[in-house]
């Protein structure tokens, strides 16, 4: 799995704190509270997890040239638990 992007919070801006990595070891990292929205974007790939960024500044490749796929939802922190915004 890719390292080198995060997901993030969502509001006024395109990309605000806090930054989520799509690894890491449970009860580890942020603490999601009520009322944030996240946007969870991993991007996994068939072959090693180094990616580039294109002369466009906005597509990202494998370096290896393997398969990938990046996914993203947004995700509501409730008190009733998570509430997926985009399914």
């Amino acid at each position: 799995m890719v390292r080198e992007f995060v997901g993030h919070g969502i509001g006024t801006k395109l990309h605000e704190a806090p930054q989520i990595p799509n690894f890491g070891k449970k009860g580890q990292g942020s603490e999601l509270t009520e009322g944030m929205v996240l946007a969870i974007e991993p991007m996994v790939n068939s072959g090693g997890p180094e990616t580039k960024v294109l002369s466009d500044k906005w597509t990202a490749v494998t370096l290896d040239g393997s398969y990938s796929a990046h996914f993203e939802h947004c995700v509501a922190v409730t008190r009733q638990g998570p509430v997926i915004l985009t399914q």
